[in-house]
Order: C-alpha cells, then structure tokens, then sequence
C-alpha cells in the first residue's frame, strides 16, 4: 500500500467519526494546509462564539416569553455597569448594582427562585431559556414547589444568584446562564443549583446540568434533572459536591413516557 493509499485510508476512518460529534476532525488538508471550506467553517463558528458574548441580552423580550407562561418577573443587574466592564471585572458580574439589591427587598419568597441570566452567552438564553421553563414548570407544580417571582438579570454571572437568593429568602436558587461559547456551541444554556443561597459561597456548592441546546441535552431531559436535584435537595438539605446526580438510577431519563411522572418517593 503506497504513502498516498495509506493517507486516505486513515482519512476514511476518521471521516466515519464526523456522525457522531461536531469536534474538528477528518479536515483534510490541501497541500500543507486547510482545505479552503475548513478554513472558512472555522472563521464562522468563531464569529459565532464571539457574536454570541456581544449580542445585546433582550431582557423585555424574555421577559415577556416567561409573562406568557404566567410568570411574574423581575429586572435586576449586576454592578458591571457595561457589557465592557462585565467582561473585564468578572467580580463585578457576582453582586447585584445597589438599585437592583432594593428592587428584590421585601419581594415576595417561596421555596424556588429561577434566575434568568445573560452570562456569556446571551443567544444561550433567547433560544434555550422559555423552552426549559415550560418544560420545568410542570414538574415543580407535581411537586407543590413554590416559585419566587423569576429574576432576569443583565450582566450577571453564576454567583450573582447567591445574592439574589438571600434577598428573596428562598430554601434554593436555580441560575440559569449563558456558557462560555466553544467553536461547536455557541447556544449553550447551563443551569446552576444552590440549596441556601448566601453572598460567599462556591461553585463546590452547586450541582450544575451543562450543553442544554438543540445539539445536547434536550429542555426536556434537562427540565426532569433539574427537578429531581431540586427535590432532593430540599430533602436532604445540601447541594454541590454533597449531592451526587443519580437521576439517571432513578429512573430512565431517556424514557419520554415519565417526562412527567417522576416517582412519588423523590417528593417524599
């Protein structure tokens, strides 16, 4: 078998691998370069990651989707009052600005609030967060989970639900955010749970579900995570690295038929 034989054999298995994940491999090459359409397809999932961080957060319009789904909504911001400053002083994006800190006091509480954050990734948020909260909000119902007001926060990172907890006065914060966009999704929604919110904590503290898009975790398989982690840490009073996600033993998360019936034991 000659150099070139061997070449486009090794090619052909690689090829093979491209159906089962968008990672960069079997590019090919011309010469001792890119082909031209691989060089080309990676300026646009870098334009695309970077439009992802720059694109303006449209709070109103997200808040208006969740308003549809009967939700009562809140706007608060972080103390990084530009998206320039948020990007540079990533301790700024971790507490709330003094006028937002007044928005949430005497706010009405209960057992949840969901916080709706821009992160770094504001398109993770227009075409991932409405869809997981329709998805969610059935389940909470079974469970009898009172929802605080949701919160929709500009310039934010995940700590920022730490604050936004202990002013509400909930048992559990549900932040969910846009992720640092990769070179293959640029749309990624991650959801971060923290029993007892409290200004100081870590990110030991939460249980996060990650790569909830169309080409991942899909809002419904997401939904039913998040509520099993909710439920049981309101059970057993911990999140993070105390609560371990054995949702997939407790019952086949794969299954579309127990969407909405979870066990009966989990709420117990």
């Amino acid at each position: 078998m000659s150099e070139n034989d061997t070449s486009i054999s090794a090619s052909g298995r690689w090829a093979a691998l491209t159906e089962l994940t968008p990672a960069r491999i079997a590019l090919g090459r011309t010469g001792a370069s890119l082909p031209t359409r691989e060089v080309l397809r990676f300026a646009l999932a870098h334009a695309q990651a970077r439009d992802a961080v720059h694109i303006p957060f449209r709070a109103e319009t997200v808040a208006a989707e969740l308003r549809a789904l009967s939700l009562d909504t809140l706007h608060v911001a972080s103390a990084a009052a530009s998206r320039d400053l948020y990007l540079r002083r990533p301790d700024l994006g971790r507490r709330l600005s003094p006028e937002s800190l007044q928005t949430l006091s005497g706010c009405e509480s209960g057992d949840l609030a969901l916080v709706v954050a821009d992160g770094l990734s504001s398109t993770a948020i227009h075409q991932n967060a409405a869809p997981f909260i329709a998805a969610l909000l059935p389940l909470l119902e079974r469970h009898k989970c009172k929802l605080a007001p949701v919160v929709i926060a500009s310039q934010a990172r995940v700590a920022l639900g730490d604050e936004i907890g202990e002013a509400l006065g909930v048992r559990a914060v549900a932040v969910l955010i846009g992720e640092r966009p990769g070179l293959s999704s640029p749309d990624s929604l991650g959801v971060y749970l923290t029993f007892a919110p409290k200004c100081g904590l870590s990110d030991a503290d939460r249980n996060c579900i990650s790569n909830i898009r169309s080409g991942g975790f899909s809002h419904e398989t997401a939904a039913l995570k998040l509520a099993w982690l909710l439920t049981e840490a309101l059970r057993r009073e911990v999140t993070g690295v105390a609560l371990k996600d054995e949702s997939d033993a407790a019952f086949n998360i794969e299954a579309k038929s127990l969407l909405f019936s979870m066990p009966p034991a989990l709420s117990e």
